[in-house]
């Protein structure tokens, strides 16, 4: 866990952080505006600045946890959001934390880990651990292609293979190429919706 968190921390502190758009993403931000039960106990993992959990928290959504690997973005967004309890802030290793969840919200965080067999296999079991009886993953994907690089991230995919490590844990209800990605990702994302089996 330690590299990881040294890896993030080391790009959060440098501002090595071009995935962060500084606002909540389109797609995520529409299938927001259609959740109506505000009780819902809802998950981000791999938060970073955490826009979403912001703009869920600000429409009353009052059960919303963020999860990251490392401590600097989780204090900024403390520092942008003062009456967000501390208690649904998380600082820990994916792979290790506990909880259940109605709905768990994805931005890219799977496209994070070294694409091995054994994380991506990893990711989608554990996944479905954090999740409630018919709870859902929902959010986005990278549709680039996978390289051979391990080091350079984000690692892409395409709809065939993440299939193929969400379909043993997960029904698909959904999972397109995005229509409403923001303009620099307009055609490399995909928009999912599992419910756990």
């Amino acid at each position: 866990m330690k590299e990881e968190e040294n890896y993030w921390t080391e790009r959060y502190v440098e501002k090595k952080t071009g995935w962060d758009i500084g606002y909540p993403s389109t797609p995520i931000k529409t299938y927001v505006d259609q959740l109506q039960d505000k009780a819902l106990q809802i998950l981000i993992p791999g938060a970073g600045n955490a826009y979403e959990a912001e703009y869920l928290w600000k429409a009353g959504f009052k059960n919303v946890h963020i999860l990251d690997i490392s401590e600097v973005p989780l204090k900024a967004f403390k520092k942008r959001n003062p009456d967000f309890p501390d208690s649904n802030m998380h600082q820990a290793d994916f792979f290790e934390f506990k909880g259940q969840y109605d709905l768990v919200i994805e931005q890219t965080f799977f496209c994070s880990f070294v694409p091995t067999d054994a994380n991506r296999n990893a990711y989608a079991k554990h996944m479905a651990g954090l999740l409630k009886q018919n709870g859902k993953l929902v959010g986005l994907w990278f549709d680039i292609p996978l390289t051979g690089d391990m080091i350079k991230r984000p690692f892409g995919g395409n709809k065939e293979l993440y299939t193929k490590y969400l379909s043993p844990y997960f029904k698909t209800i959904n999972f397109d190429q995005c229509y409403n990605s923001i303009p620099p990702r307009q055609g490399n994302e995909l928009f999912g919706i599992f419910q756990v089996r």
